[in-house]
């Protein structure tokens, strides 16, 4: 790479829900040099020699192909840039937050899901910057979690609201009153976002529970008239 060159790509901080509740962040074994073997973010590099028309499809095309997995929600979060963050030269990344269904599930041994707690808390060492773009990404989904439906992009399309309560608190990092989350998805319920199924789920403990059905109206999430915290 010669000192005129500045490399260019996207990484993907995607996130699924686990069964139990918590966040977990997809990680891809880098087969070459640098960082070899390391476990890092999905992403591609994009020059001339690639096809894509835009960042957003760079985007899909690192999740399709480093990721194989296809995102229920992909936005852009931040680039970042500088000399430092990779070894070969002055660098530029542009980070992407995707949220993918909980029964995603890794296709090979180069892909893993670990809790994104172990990544924010730095137990789980990342290459390059990739620690703070999984932070920044991380501050993204809680700041939106407040007053939008973000967080029902990390179910399966119906859903309980003790399912949507826990996506919810698992983004805030916080509890979130019962009453206050079914409010605002009757407020979305209301808009056409949120259909009843006339179905429930049969948990094997407790009693059964309405399954609702998320209808997004558009690309982004549901705007609340107030933040769910208040």
């Amino acid at each position: 790479m010669s000192a005129v060159e500045v490399l260019a790509g996207v990484d993907i901080v995607a996130l699924r829900l686990s069964e139990e509740g918590m966040l977990q962040v997809l990680l891809l074994r880098r087969q070459r040099e640098p960082y070899a073997e390391q476990w890092a973010l999905p992403g591609v590099l994009v020059n001339g020699r690639c096809v894509d028309a835009s960042l957003d499809a760079a985007a899909a095309r690192a999740l399709a192909d480093k990721a194989r997995l296809q995102p229920q929600y992909l936005e852009q979060v931040a680039t970042v840039g500088n000399g430092v963050r990779d070894p070969r030269g002055w660098s530029l990344s542009t980070c992407y937050l995707a949220l993918l269904a909980p029964d995603s599930v890794p296709q090979d041994e180069n892909l893993r899901f670990v809790d994104l707690s172990l990544v924010t808390g730095g137990q789980q060492g990342l290459p390059f910057d990739h620690t703070q773009l999984v932070r920044l990404a991380a501050e993204r989904l809680r700041g939106k979690s407040v007053y939008s439906s973000l967080p029902l992009y990390l179910l399966m399309p119906r859903f309980t609201v003790t399912e949507a309560l826990t996506a919810f608190q698992a983004c805030l990092g916080e509890p979130v009153q019962h009453t206050t989350l079914r409010g605002r998805l009757e407020r979305m319920k209301a808009q056409g976002w949120i259909s009843d199924t006339g179905e429930k789920n049969y948990p094997k403990m407790g009693r059964p529970q309405n399954l609702l059905e998320h209808r997004p109206q558009a690309v982004d999430a549901f705007i609340f008239d107030r933040s769910l915290l208040a």
